[in-house]
Order: structure tokens, then C-alpha cells, then sequence
């Protein structure tokens, strides 16, 4: 990593505070995190610790009680709910764990919809639907229906529609959790390939302990704070595996 990089994404002081009254809860509590671009961040915490709602508005889903949040170079201060939508349309990319494929298009056309909504001409989607679905190795099943498609696959579909229209950031959540060992490596492989690209950081937030090895930095949430943070050591030439060091 080039020490003079910007994040892609950087997020303040984060506080959210969900409910009201005796319901309040503070979710988060003054969380900071910085995503960089070609690289991949695993984010690892129990149930109940944050991830999701840090995520929520890491992805403009959701607005912070306190805090900033800035993605390339946009902050999110003072948007609307409208200005949020453009800016996660134009910079996010979203992987989820259950896929959220449209069951009565094809692996195509589900591409095609997420450009349709991120304002790509109806001109320029077919072509770019179809480098999106080479890119994670799908290009011979672009016709195929999610009903004649894999766990495996359908995540790969997930990742190439969330790549369509070159988002900054793509943030996945629990991506491997459907799938067993073998696709859940291969999609952890595609992701981690995904990541290398300067121009995007990727964040995927995991119970699996089997992602590991293919991030390149780790952050630990519990109870809505920022408990550790730790960097992989890359083995040296000749040398395999690799180690993690204090970040």
C-alpha cells in the first residue's frame, strides 16, 4: 500500500443510537475505519456487535447519529435521503449472503437491472453486463435463470452485478455463509481478485474463519466499537502462507 493513498472510504466517530427512550440502544459508539483502495477488509465481530448497522451506513443505507462518513471523495454530511441514494448508486456496490437475485430474469438480465439503476444506457448494459460476468468467470452462463445456477454461482452473479458500473467500494456481507467450503473459497479467491483493482476497496463482513487468509487487513467489532486491528504479513518470495502483524 502506497502510504500517500487516500481511502476510498472513510467513516469518523461513527454513533448510531436505534429506538428511543427506554428502547435506545447505541449500536455503535464512536467507530473509525478506513478502506483502501486494492485491498480487501475482513470485518469479524459476534452477532449483535454492529457489523450490520455499520454496514448499513458504510453502504448510505443508513445516516449516522454522529460522525462523517466520506466515499471518493464525497461526504455524506447534509445529503438527503435522495443524495444518499444517488451517491451509494454511483460508488456502492452491495454482495449479499442470500444473493438477491430477480428469479425470473436470467444471470443477464439481473446485471443489466442493477445498471438499469444506477442510470446506464439500455445501450451500453448488454455489453457491459457481459464483461461483468467474464470477469467472475460466468460469461458462458449469462442466459441461464437462478433457478439452473449453483449457490456457487449465483453468488458469482451477485459479485459481477455488484461490479457492473465500476462502484468504489463493494461491501459484502456474510458472502460465504450459504455455500459450502469449496465455492465459499472460490468466491473468497474472486473477491480477493476483485480487491487488486486501485481504483476499489472491498469490504466483506464474515463469521466464516475460513476467509482468513484472504484479507489483507482485519477488523474486529464488539458491542459497537473497534476492538482490534490487525494487517497481513505477505511470506516472501519463496516462502508460502503469510502472517498477521498489529496494524
Amino acid at each position: 500500500m502506497n502510504a500517500h493513498q487516500k481511502p476510498m472510504l472513510e467513516a469518523k466517530n461513527i454513533v448510531k443510537v436505534l429506538g428511543s427512550g427506554a428502547a435506545e440502544v447505541r449500536a455503535l459508539k464512536g467507530v473509525n475505519l478506513e478502506l483502501m483502495p486494492g485491498e480487501l477488509t475482513l470485518l469479524m465481530g459476534p452477532s449483535g456487535s454492529g457489523k450490520t448497522t455499520l454496514l448499513s451506513i458504510l453502504g448510505c443505507i443508513l445516516s449516522p447519529t454522529e460522525g462523517s462518513l466520506e466515499i471518493a471523495g464525497r461526504s455524506t454530511e447534509g445529503l438527503t435521503a435522495e443524495g444518499l441514494a444517488d451517491l451509494r448508486r454511483r460508488h456502492v456496490g452491495f454482495v449479499f449472503q442470500s444473493y438477491n437475485l430477480v428469479p425470473t430474469l436470467s444471470a443477464a438480465e439481473n446485471v443489466i437491472l442493477a445498471l438499469d439503476l444506477r442510470g446506464t444506457s439500455l445501450m451500453q448494459a448488454p455489453a457491459l453486463a457481459e464483461t461483468a460476468l467474464r470477469q467472475v468467470g460466468l460469461g458462458h452462463r449469462a442466459h441461464a435463470m437462478p433457478s439452473k445456477l449453483s449457490g456457487g454461482e449465483k453468488q458469482r452473479v451477485a459479485i459481477a452485478r455488484a461490479l457492473a458500473g465500476s462502484p468504489s467500494v463493494i461491501l459484502a456481507d456474510e458472502p460465504t455463509a450459504a455455500l459450502d467450503s469449496e465455492n465459499g473459497k472460490a468466491v473468497m479467491a474472486l473477491l480477493s481478485q476483485v480487491a487488486k483493482d486501485v481504483r476499489r476497496a472491498v469490504l466483506v463482513v464474515t463469521h466464516d474463519h475460513r476467509t482468513l487468509s484472504y484479507g489483507d487487513r482485519l477488523i474486529r467489532i464488539e458491542d459497537g466499537k473497534i476492538v482490534g486491528r490487525a494487517r497481513k504479513r505477505v511470506a516472501k518470495a519463496g516462502h508460502h502462507g503469510a502472517s498477521v502483524a498489529a496494524a
